[in-house]
């Protein structure tokens, strides 16, 4: 499959994948952070605080996967769902990822990830899915399905969006790891692909994707699903923001400790010079004063 032709590419707007903030002294300020635009190949291994650009689409799906995933593993404790957290490798030579989705077998606490390390944890995830974008697409379409196979990622599905404007519709893509790489994972009939850990199908409808019990029947309310997932995604970026302000606070009450400290010590060691030159000057008085009496 050929990606579709979009006019927002680097050459035309180089912000299109999104920015990330690097430090670049200028004069007068050591500490400058600048904007720069991110590359494919950014987005594709990227860091923390990255900000990528996604569609209104795209997170419309992942929210409303996110939710179904959670409610489904939850209960069970079968895994831990995570959606847009960056993932570092036991390969070093793979770099980070960021997936839309991952589900992660023998883990259930629920911490506030922003990365999850798997070298630290000692476990890896057996699912992820990827929600494609037009400009980002090949990234998932080809080199995550070789990195996430070296990885070890048990199934990995793509929901690729095809075509544009009236044609754009929707594609699933399963692959399941034999060995150490991956084979295709058919579709049944109905073009729905199982999520074994789940236990749920994955399907397409148009342009949405919908969830599936054994037995055939939707999971979750779409619209309700992602209206549940916004919110709690909401309060975890405000619980987030306000540890970081707290953060900032008491470095900069600590800074502002530490200064002054600082004058205070100045201080002290400037009268102590004052006092000590005063005594030396009183000495000498007294010295010139003895002087003039010998002299009379």
């Amino acid at each position: 499959m050929q990606p579709p032709h979009n006019p927002t590419t680097p050459e035309h707007d180089p912000w299109c994948y999104g920015w990330r903030y690097l430090q670049r002294p200028i004069p007068g300020d050591e500490h400058h952070m600048e904007r720069v635009p991110l590359t494919l190949e950014d987005v594709l291994h990227p860091e923390e605080d990255d900000y990528i650009i996604h569609s209104d689409r795209h997170e419309r799906d992942r929210l409303y996967l996110a939710q179904v995933l959670h409610t489904c593993v939850a209960a069970s404790g079968a895994a831990l769902v995570l959606s847009n957290v960056r993932i570092t490798w036991d390969q070093p030579l793979l770099g980070s990822h960021t997936p839309d989705l991952m589900l992660i077998r023998g883990l259930h606490e629920q911490r506030d990830w922003r990365t999850f390390d798997v070298v630290k944890e000692g476990l890896r995830p057996c699912l992820i899915i990827e929600r494609t974008a037009p400009t980002t697409r090949n990234n998932d379409l080809d080199a995550k399905v070789y990195h996430y196979a070296y990885a070890g990622v048990t199934q990995y599905i793509i929901v690729d969006e095809e075509g544009t404007g009236e044609t754009r519709q929707l594609n699933l893509l399963g692959y399941n790891l034999v060995g150490h790489s991956y084979h295709v994972q058919p579709p049944d009939p109905s073009g729905r692909i199982w999520i074994d850990v789940a236990n749920i199908w994955l399907g397409v409808h148009g342009e949405r994707v919908i969830c599936y019990d054994q037995q055939g029947q939707e999971l979750g309310d779409y619209s309700a699903a992602i209206q549940l997932a916004a919110v709690a995604e909401a309060r975890a970026a405000s619980a987030e923001s306000l540890v970081r302000y707290e953060s900032e606070a008491r470095s900069e009450a600590e800074e502002r400790a530490a200064s002054e400290a600082a004058a205070r010590a100045g201080a002290e060691a400037r009268v102590t010079t004052l006092e000590e030159r005063i005594l030396a000057m009183e000495a000498q008085i007294q010295a010139l004063q003895a002087e003039l009496k010998r002299l009379q």
